[in-house]
């Protein structure tokens, strides 16, 4: 039973407006397919309603990380292709075949377990390619791919849809490292001239027709946060998204606060003068990052508009507390919402203030919210 009037934070997710992202980012390069990365729950945003709704408005193609990830994504997308980032994991390997998982090939083992597996069911086997070509963290290296490009019995029993590879530095336009990468690429599908290709992540596209190729793999760009860094200057307002997540706290109490005395845990923030504390009912454990403890900002909408406050004190496991001085009394009595997340406050400004990046604060949103999911279709 969902008790609707009580304490629990909101998490409203706008899937209009998240579909409206992946169509913005595929007519970025229309002659490529554009996919979706939906790994660690599409961002903590909740895989299964993403992809869904990205279905529905014809996405295909769906990327996870782990192999448990795209097996739970197959019971929501009985139809899509779903990709596992990391590959097959040893002896787990005919459990994916089963649920027509669609694994990255990264080493010559995974590649050898697949072909093996495709020889003893005796039916062809789907999987991408995963080549390195700068990130120094998964893929083949460039003599093992090589090997496989000039060795086509190592491939025996699998159909290879794409050679894929990703981007280190894509969010800093300006780095050496993307035409690099991009050179390499290119260079390396000449090897497997048959062959589809995917080098763009979110930034990626962003970057030009060089970066695009086949496939489009686009993830934090669809949940709203920008995908260039703040260094990419005009071009990172150009690559402003549409919001799709609005974390809205409840006021629980607030009280007055002399001056000299002290809020939270640790007695670390002292007040200065006269001041008014809201009590929220958002925590860590919500996943709310205790990073933000005396940095972070929240909005409240006062009858002369929406205000923004500042965080007072330590952000602790159930409660953050906020300085709503500001505001008129009587503005926010128990039970008024308060946006952390959205609604105004930038999810990557608020990523900046916790040292941080928006990646973080959305995988790490936690389980205790009321999910609201907005979508006119």
């Amino acid at each position: 039973m969902t008790f609707i009037s009580g304490d629990q934070a909101i998490l409203h997710i706008d899937l209009d407006a998240l579909v409206a992202n992946w169509r913005r980012l595929g007519g970025m390069a229309p002659q490529a397919e554009c996919a979706a990365v939906v790994k660690a729950d599409a961002y903590g945003v909740g895989a299964a309603e993403v992809g869904k709704a990205l279905q529905k408005a014809g996405c295909r193609r769906f990327f996870v990380a782990h192999s448990e990830e795209a097996l739970a994504l197959r019971q929501a997308l009985p139809d899509a292709t779903i990709h596992i980032l990391h590959g097959p994991t040893m002896g787990g390997e005919a459990e994916l075949a089963a649920a027509n998982l669609t694994p990255v090939l990264s080493t010559p083992g995974q590649i050898a377990a697949w072909s093996q597996l495709a020889k003893k069911l005796g039916r062809r086997l789907p999987a991408a390619l995963h080549v390195d070509t700068g990130m120094n963290r998964l893929g083949l290296s460039e003599a093992e791919a090589y090997a496989v490009a000039t060795d086509p019995s190592r491939l025996d029993g699998i159909d290879l849809a794409f050679v894929m590879s990703h981007l280190a530095c894509s969010d800093e336009p300006d780095h050496p490292l993307n035409r690099q990468q991009a050179d390499s690429f290119a260079a390396l599908r000449q090897r497997f001239p048959n062959l589809k290709g995917s080098l763009a992540n979110s930034a990626g596209i962003f970057l030009g027709p060089d970066f695009h190729h086949d496939i489009l793999r686009p993830g934090i760009a669809l949940y709203g946060a920008n995908p260039l860094d703040p260094s990419a200057g005009p071009r990172r307002e150009a690559s402003r998204m549409a919001e799709v997540v609005h974390l809205q706290g409840k006021i629980l109490q607030v009280r007055s606060v002399d001056r000299g005395m002290t809020v939270g845990y640790g007695a670390g923030y002292i007040v200065e003068k006269p001041t008014q504390i809201a009590t929220v009912a958002v925590g860590y454990a919500d996943g709310f990052s205790r990073a933000l403890s005396g940095r972070g900002n929240a909005i409240i909408k006062g009858r002369q508009g929406h205000v923004r406050v500042p965080i007072a004190g330590r952000v602790s496991m159930d409660l953050i507390t906020l300085d709503v001085s500001a505001l008129d009394v009587g503005d926010c009595p128990p039970g008024t919402p308060v946006s952390l997340l959205g609604g105004g406050i930038d999810i990557d400004e608020q990523a900046a203030l916790a040292g941080t990046i928006g990646y973080e604060l959305l995988t790490q949103l936690g389980r205790r919210y009321r999910r609201i999911y907005k979508s006119a279709a």
